[in-house]
C-alpha cells in the first residue's frame, strides 16, 4: 500500500516491556490473521490494513496503514482496544498521529 490514497497512523507507546507487548499482541492475532513477528518488529496483516510493530528501550512503536481514512480509524481502534486489555496494569497514553 504505497499509493497516494493510503493512510497512516502512528503512536508511539511508552511502556517498561515494549517486546513483551509486540509479542502477545503478534501472538494473539495470528490465530486468525497473517503475521510475521520477532522480539524486536511484528506485521499484522488485517482485512483493513496492516499494523506493524517496533520495540525500541521503552517504546512500542505501531504504525498503522490503511485504504482510507474509515478503515485506519478502525485499525487503530482495534491495535489499541487489544493493546489496552494486555498490558491492563501499565498506565497507557496512546496518542495516534497521522504518519
Amino acid at each position: 500500500m504505497t499509493d497516494t490514497t493510503t493512510r497512516r497512523g502512528l503512536a508511539e507507546v511508552a511502556m517498561p516491556q515494549p517486546s513483551r507487548y509486540l509479542q502477545q499482541l503478534c501472538k494473539h492475532f495470528a490465530h486468525k490473521l497473517p503475521v510475521t513477528h520477532d522480539a524486536a518488529s511484528g506485521r499484522i496483516e488485517f482485512p483493513m490494513g496492516v499494523c506493524e510493530l517496533a520495540a525500541e528501550d521503552g517504546v512500542l512503536r505501531l504504525t498503522c496503514i490503511s485504504p482510507d481514512a474509515e478503515q485506519l480509524a478502525r485499525l487503530e481502534d482495534v491495535v489499541a482496544r487489544h493493546l489496552v486489555r494486555f498490558a491492563f496494569r501499565e498506565e497507557l497514553v496512546i496518542d495516534w498521529k497521522p504518519a
